[in-house]
């Protein structure tokens, strides 16, 4: 089975808001979307760091990016666009910004294709929302980590 390692972004505002995707899978392109964190793919001969500073600009426009620790790591299997399982190895890295508003100059065919919102979230919104969110556990993992 392919690895793919990723950087996944929780992206904090100075309001301490997280900044979260909603998307589809290419897989399952009619599947309703799921809130996520942003970030994505760490490219040959990048560091995740690299490659979470790289995803933020391109998915957000925002330069003025803080990256701070590693808070968690985990592990999924999905399928790509032709079926095929991908083991995807997510490190999950705090960050900080002023916030604003978000410019999708940065994205590619891809998120434009299969991103339908991002906006900025509460940590009582998030727990509150019945909206899917990826991972499903994520408010209750960013309550001991979330700014005050």
């Amino acid at each position: 089975m392919r690895e793919r390692p990723t950087a996944r972004v929780l992206l904090f505002d100075v309001e301490g808001r997280i900044l979260l995707m909603k998307g589809r899978l290419p897989s399952n392109p009619d599947a309703p979307g799921a809130w996520f964190t942003i970030g994505g793919g760490v490219e040959p001969g990048e560091s995740v760091y690299q490659a979470a500073a790289r995803e933020v600009r391109e998915e957000t426009g925002f330069t003025d990016v803080i990256l701070g620790d590693i808070a968690w790591c985990g592990e999924v299997t999905l399928l790509d666009r032709k079926q095929r399982p991908v083991l995807f190895k997510d490190t999950f890295i705090l960050a900080r910004c002023a916030g604003g508003e978000i410019s999708r100059d940065g994205w590619q065919a891809l998120e434009r294709e299969f991103v339908d919102d991002i906006r900025w979230w509460t940590l009582g919104a998030l727990a509150e929302t019945r909206e899917p969110v990826w991972p499903a556990d994520l408010a209750a993992r960013l309550g001991a980590i979330w700014p005050r």
